[in-house]
């Protein structure tokens, strides 16, 4: 059942109400008690897909994937001190 925003047009007080879909808008202010409430339109929820499980980690083949664990068990190389700087040489 979705959460509903809803406006009072008489006092302008607001707020959520849960209800299901099918149900009649509320008329009844529950703070002046006078019908004047109004559902406001709103985006809807959000929502946000965390961890595995979903379509970039599900249809990935199986060279991808082996490829992806050796690059990740690959540990990286710092380059050396005394190859990175090269000090000019003093007259």
């Amino acid at each position: 059942m979705p959460t509903y925003d809803y406006a009072c047009t008489k006092c302008g007080h607001e707020l959520e109400i849960f209800h299901s879909m099918s149900e009649a808008a509320k008329k009844k202010c529950p703070k002046c008690g006078k019908n004047g409430l109004e559902r406001k339109i709103g985006s809807g929820a959000g929502f946000l897909f965390k961890g595995e499980g979903f379509y970039l980690t599900d249809y990935r083949s199986d060279s991808y994937k082996s490829d992806a664990k050796k690059d990740k068990d690959t540990p990286t190389e710092a380059p050396k001190a005394s190859e990175s700087k090269k000090t000019p040489e003093s007259k």
